[in-house]
């Protein structure tokens, strides 16, 4: 004999077909003759809205007052970190209006960043590999930093923030990998590769802490510059102070656009990311190759806890095949890679 059982519930009793349904149908109920429900948590929908609006105009927020536009645009992923609050607050409040209005920056977020979570990395291909990395100048393992850097495989290095005691200890730690390298002012170059037409570019700076030279790569010449834009504070009297970078920027921007050579890679730390409108003359005319092969945000700073991807690799007349982040090493930044085909 054939006995059917039931599925025990919370009450001993068998769950009967269409209970399910039923349960829906008196959350509904409760729902529809329940107003509190969609009234409360009016104030919760309209900081969805506002967080919304932020991410859709962040361009037509203005750069007058302290440069806000600049600053809310270099951390503008992080807004993210508002819709699980947003979300649990609604839960407490028991407020259909907020959950549903949560769904507009939850949307507009991942339009916005989502393919970033994504590896879009193309496995193999490319045959140039370089690296980038700001190595700190109180850096107290110059020596290990530059080995690790060159343990990347690179056939491009590219250092920035070089003080002059530390340059001849770069150069010897990286002397056997790399058998052709220029230091100018702050910043170097290493290549396996014989470089050529080596020398500063000015970034308005007073000192020398920008260079561009020719890497002579098996494919063809490829035009490489290195830069280190000024740093970038926030004070609470003067907002995001970020105009000595921006004029920095408008300079390299304008080098670059004045380049013969058809390739061209930019290494370096550009103290702002590609949201940045200010960095527009050089984000304008190049690709990144993080944005466009990375795997993930590929933050770069600070190592501790890397919040904003800082140090750039971009390109233009070659294509980006994969992006990454290395290891931490004794800087506060960290070092970047990517690979390129010519």
């Amino acid at each position: 004999m054939v006995q059917a059982y039931g599925a025990d519930t919370d009450n001993g009793s068998a769950e009967q077909p269409g209970a399910r349904g039923s349960r829906f149908r008196g959350l509904w109920d409760r729902l529809r003759n329940d107003p509190g429900y969609w009234r409360r948590g009016i104030l919760l929908a309209l900081c969805s809205v506002l967080l919304t609006l932020l991410m859709v105009v962040h361009a037509q927020i203005p750069n007058r007052l302290g440069n806000l536009g600049s600053l809310i645009e270099t951390f503008l992923p992080w807004v993210a970190l508002f819709i699980p609050v947003l979300l649990v607050l609604g839960l407490l409040r028991r407020s259909a209006t907020a959950l549903i209005a949560l769904l507009l920056p939850a949307v507009v977020w991942l339009n916005v960043f989502g393919g970033l979570l994504t590896d879009k990395s193309g496995g193999g291909g490319g045959d140039l590999t370089v690296a980038t990395h700001n190595v700190n100048a109180g850096n107290p393992d110059p020596e290990g930093t530059a080995q690790q850097v060159a343990g990347s495989g690179a056939d491009v290095v590219a250092l920035q923030e070089l003080p002059g005691r530390q340059v001849s200890t770069y150069e010897k730690s990286l002397a056997g990998r790399y058998p052709y390298h220029s230091v100018q002012g702050t910043v170097g170059l290493w290549s396996k590769y014989p470089l050529a037409d080596t020398k500063p570019v000015d970034i308005k700076m007073g000192w020398t802490r920008a260079m561009r030279s020719t890497v002579k790569t098996p494919q063809g010449e490829v035009a490489v510059y290195v830069a280190h834009l000024p740093s970038v504070r926030v004070k609470l009297h003067a907002g995001f102070t970020a105009n000595q970078r921006d004029d920095s920027a408008d300079a390299l921007g304008e080098a670059i656009a004045d380049e013969r050579v058809e390739r061209v890679v930019l290494l370096g730390d550009l103290n702002g990311t590609m949201n940045d409108r200010s960095l527009n003359a050089v984000t304008a005319q190049m690709r990144s190759t993080q944005g466009a092969a990375g795997d993930g945000f590929g933050f770069s700073w600070p190592a501790s806890f890397p919040m904003a991807r800082i140090d750039q690799i971009m390109v233009k007349g070659v294509e980006p095949m994969a992006s990454w982040t290395l290891a931490a090493t004794d800087s506060d930044h960290l070092p970047i890679a990517a690979r390129v085909e010519l």
